[in-house]
């Protein structure tokens, strides 16, 4: 028996001792052991996070979409162009590109002046409208501003927003006139790019629908 010294060199305080340091290594032992790894049952919600995401970046690029300038601004398939880009009074283009645009309301392919007046001009992006009664020589003019673009329409014969006011896509802005510096009833269309004057032509401005 360990307490009685049956066993060579072993006496009762060295078994002890040995009884001691055995249950303290058990209980080491006890201590590192991990328990089982379970599997959760819970799905979480990665999916609705995916549907999330993806839906988020299609909101997103469609409110980039709306923001760059598209689209003819008379929605008409007779517009015609009366002056180009950075040509006439257009020139230099850094300063006054933009094209002239008017309607062929007899069908005879050329400018109409009767059938220009007074047709209904329509934003060609998202932004925010900045109204410019009376100027030199855009007589009424009217802005649209976002982050990024701008487009400029001038010699209006009224507005149908008001300065400040939120502009959609598509939404009724104004209405053809000749104000200002003009020869006769015409729109005069621009865009910039982040304050860079671009050729509104490279803009669809000519198409008519949506974008």
């Amino acid at each position: 028996m360990i307490g009685d010294g049956g066993w060579p060199f072993l006496n009762r305080e060295r078994a002890w001792l040995l009884i001691l340091a055995l249950l303290g290594l058990g209980y080491l032992l006890m201590q590192t052991q991990q328990p089982p790894v379970r599997p959760s049952l819970w799905r979480g919600t990665t999916g609705v996070s995916q549907q999330a995401i993806s839906g988020a970046a299609v909101l997103q690029s469609a409110s980039l979409a709306a923001e760059r300038p598209s689209g003819n601004p008379l929605r008409s398939g007779r517009t015609v162009v009366t002056q180009g880009y950075g040509v006439g009074s257009h020139a230099p283009a850094a300063v006054w590109g933009g094209i002239d645009l008017a309607l062929d309301g007899d069908g005879d392919g050329t400018a109409d002046p009767q059938g220009t007046m007074r047709a209904p001009i329509y934003a060609t992006h998202d932004g925010i409208a900045r109204v410019r009664p009376d100027t030199w020589p855009g007589g009424n003019y009217l802005a649209i501003e976002n982050e990024r673009y701008k487009t400029a329409y001038a010699h209006l014969d009224a507005y149908a927003v008001v300065d400040g006011q939120p502009v959609v896509r598509g939404q009724l802005i104004g209405y053809v006139g000749s104000t200002g510096q003009s020869s006769g009833p015409h729109l005069h269309y621009e865009v910039w790019e982040n304050g860079v004057n671009r050729n509104p032509l490279d803009y669809d401005a000519l198409h008519v629908g949506d974008r």
